[in-house]
């Protein structure tokens, strides 16, 4: 069990809190505050520039065959955890900001990369899988900001102004459009340097968690954060978690799904994506607020890595192997 927990310990999760150190000790200021900004930004524009060019027009046209379940899926990522956070959000004695942070997480789309892991580890639906979390990602590209914008604009001043939306459609529409439009010159270049999109996926998260941070930073983040804070996060995360987790097995059973399609509903619609959240955040909200909200999602990456990890492996142990 315990090496089961270290074993999700990877790499990219070790830099990430190391980037966040970093940004402690270390915050960007002045000019190169500005550079790490504008940086940060040319490689969001690259990471959705690449996600469009690998994304196939089959995978939509296939995944239109399995609609009941792709619209599970995307009712428990854009109905089911929105309305969980809004829940949260009421709770006594919650920060506002903490709870600006739990909100946004649950309006974020679902994971790709883990989701697809995962629910190969438990031996599920891997091809409705890649349908159900690509779904989820191109959709949330326009649901997750109209969702910022129609329930957090009176949340301790956070929202979406014009200049957000342009943020948008510039940064992350806009080049995903132009990658996948681009997709029959450089698809087949993508797909053979698999190892490029990962660099780029993972190096601009940990740049933005840097500027993100090292803005909050400088505002006095961790001045307003205390080990209890932590503790609450945690705890909210797990209740979160675990809620959509039953949630989904249960939807799954009402819906007389098979136990592959179940497997997917499950591990797809309990992920919300940190490779999202993180650039959305960083266009959508100013930069002193960005380290508050991403911090919940942050923690939840963390113990969805864990406890679907955990998971998958039970589910795959005890399915027969075909």
């Amino acid at each position: 069990m315990i090496q089961r927990i270290f074993s999700v310990f990877e790499p990219f999760v070790l830099s990430l809190l190391g980037t966040v150190l970093l940004a402690t000790l270390l915050p960007a200021r002045g000019g190169f505050a500005v550079f790490a900004g504008y940086l940060a930004d040319a490689g969001i524009v690259l990471l959705f520039f690449l996600h469009g060019a690998k994304l196939s027009r089959d995978a939509i046209w296939q995944g239109l065959r399995n609609w009941p379940l792709h619209l599970a899926v995307l009712a428990s990522t854009f109905l089911l955890f929105p309305a969980l956070g809004l829940g949260m959000t009421h709770l006594p004695g919650l920060d506002p900001a903490w709870a600006n942070g739990i909100l946004f997480l649950t309006l974020l789309p679902s994971t790709v990369q883990s989701s697809i892991a995962f629910t190969a580890i438990a031996r599920g639906n891997v091809a409705a899988a890649i349908c159900s979390a690509s779904f989820s990602n191109l959709l949330g590209i326009v649901l997750t900001p109209a969702l910022v914008a129609l329930l957090m604009h009176v949340k301790g001043g956070a929202g979406v102004s014009l200049g957000s939306i342009d943020g948008i459609l510039l940064q992350l529409l806009a080049p995903f459009v132009a990658g996948h439009l681009l997709r029959p010159w450089i698809g087949a270049f993508v797909e053979r340097r698999k190892s490029l999109l990962t660099l780029v996926d993972r190096g601009s998260i940990l740049l933005v968690v840097y500027t993100a941070f090292g803005a909050a930073v400088v505002e006095g983040l961790w001045t307003r954060v205390s080990p209890g804070d932590l503790g609450q996060l945690m705890l909210l995360c797990l209740l979160l978690l675990a809620i959509v987790l039953v949630a989904t097995f249960l939807i799954a059973k009402a819906m007389r799904l098979s136990p592959q399609d179940a497997i997917v509903l499950q591990f797809c619609g309990s992920k919300k994506s940190l490779a999202s959240g993180v650039p959305m955040a960083g266009v959508l909200f100013p930069a002193a607020q960005v380290g508050v909200i991403l911090l919940p999602i942050m923690i939840f990456h963390q113990v969805q890595l864990i406890a679907c990890a955990m998971l998958a492996r039970h589910y795959g142990e005890q399915r027969p192997k075909e």
